[in-house]
């Protein structure tokens, strides 16, 4: 799906607002608040911290309410967590043990996020009530942006 989001200016504006700032909580609610006014199709925009092992909490978000806790075991942000890999899925009916936090939900971008420490923070959620809203192009700008804003980031 093409979407009008400028990426460079987000990258741009999302690097100037976080530049210097090491706490994770201020990185993520910067980098929710700046994607999830950007980009077109986002509905739910938020952050799940890993607060233990095998578990994800709810972090900074923008959109309705979140899941509050998800383990690594469930769901389409377990999953990214738990291998590590993004996971950009068009039909969420269609990927075994969604966990429905929002019945809109119709697609979902999952990418994890680690400090430059090669420690998991958590995993940035996108949901959209569009079918197959986020693209390879999303993929290809969000995950090396995160590494650079969270790569000095400590708990």
């Amino acid at each position: 799906m093409a979407t009008d989001i400028d990426r460079p200016a987000i990258a741009t504006a999302i690097r100037a607002l976080t530049e210097g700032e090491t706490d994770t909580v201020a990185l993520m609610a910067t980098v929710v608040c700046e994607l999830h006014h950007a980009h077109p199709f986002a509905d739910w925009t938020g952050f799940y911290r890993v607060v233990a092992p095998e578990l994800l909490k709810i972090g900074p978000y923008q959109g309705g309410h979140g899941c509050l806790v998800i383990p690594f075991s469930r769901g389409v942000c377990g999953a990214a967590a738990r291998t590590g890999e993004v996971l950009n899925v068009p039909d969420v009916d269609a990927f075994p043990d969604h966990i429905a936090c929002s019945s809109s939900t119709k697609s979902e971008l999952v990418l994890p996020v680690w400090n430059g420490k090669g420690r998991l923070l958590g995993v940035l959620d996108l949901d959209s009530n569009t079918p197959a809203a986020f693209t390879a192009e999303d993929e290809n700008w969000l995950v090396p942006l995160l590494a650079e804003v969270f790569h000095s980031a400590e708990i």
